[in-house]
């Protein structure tokens, strides 16, 4: 039959007081208790691990070797429930977090300023993702959260998706179209431009490929991209037309290097969200991450 562990526990603080008085003081139990527990782990191995006498106790020469084991095993016990314990309160730890550009841009960098400020011992991993990738790592179990923009696509359960923050795709050319600023464009029209896009596997492409069609036009695009960063630019040289998020805009317009068009029917609002796998519990750290996710989704 297996010794249960308290009996190492209570052998190991035994032997580092010396005493039977004091590792019932440490472990707050009764000095009887103790002794009738040395007792019968001494019976279960069939050996003395102590010798008594009226200075104390000293351990037996079994009882020296099994010390060097215990002593071993109860110190990596105690590290492991500090560790937890600091986890708890924050103090370490890491949290995986898969996030598209849009969502990083749009919301979770100041959020992960924040909280690199206030907890400078969680460490955070940061894998910059499309909205399906991110997903998929999150499916994986390779993530706690994904911070994504939408369509997030069919989520089955368990996983869910909470929005946090609506944003807004600017349409956008080089100088060289501003002629075309004077007059709201249909789709039909825009199809018929150069067009830049990000690639065919990325939700944003899916989006903008049904809300043409629901149109009457088809999106093909003369440029696709991997990254949303990389539209600006490419507009900027005269690549052609793109929808960009209006956080990616903002500076280029500012500057006059992009002119901003106009459509009959501007494309719906999209949502930075927030998705969780409910089958999996998150970390301390993961959870107060998405608490000031929420929190700054507000403001």
């Amino acid at each position: 039959m297996p010794v249960p562990y308290d009996y190492y526990r209570i052998f190991y603080y035994v032997a580092q007081y010396r005493s039977f008085t004091r590792a019932a003081e440490v472990l707050h139990g009764s000095q009887p208790n103790i002794t009738r527990t040395i007792n019968l782990l001494e019976q279960e191995l069939g050996c003395r691990l102590f010798e008594r006498s009226h200075r104390g106790v000293a351990l037996t020469p079994e009882g020296g070797q099994l010390f060097a084991h215990v002593q071993i095993m109860q110190e990596q016990m105690q590290a492991a429930e500090s560790e937890l314990a600091s986890r708890r309160s924050l103090h370490s730890g890491r949290v995986a977090i898969g996030a598209s550009e849009t969502a990083l841009h749009g919301l979770l960098l100041p959020v992960l300023r924040d909280f690199r400020r206030r907890y400078p011992g969680v460490r955070l991993q940061i894998t910059n993702h499309s909205t399906p990738q991110a997903i998929g790592a999150l499916r994986s179990g390779l993530v706690e959260l994904a911070v994504v923009g939408t369509p997030c696509g069919e989520l089955a359960a368990p996983l869910t998706e909470q929005r946090l923050r609506p944003f807004q795709d600017l349409l956008v050319a080089g100088p060289e179209y501003a002629h075309l600023a004077g007059r709201p464009l249909t789709y039909a029209q825009l199809a018929g431009l150069p067009l830049i896009c990000l690639g065919q596997d990325s939700s944003t492409f899916a989006f903008y490929a049904r809300l043409f069609a629901r149109q009457g036009a088809v999106l093909e695009p003369d440029v696709q991209t991997a990254t949303t960063d990389q539209l600006v630019p490419l507009v900027r040289y005269g690549l052609g037309l793109a929808f960009v998020p209006e956080d990616f805009a903002r500076d280029a317009l500012a500057k006059g290097e992009v002119v901003r068009l106009t459509l009959e029917t501007p494309p719906p609002l999209r949502y930075i969200s927030l998705v969780k796998d409910k089958s999996r519990p998150l970390s301390v750290a993961a959870m107060e991450l998405e608490r000031m996710l929420r929190a700054a989704s507000q403001n």
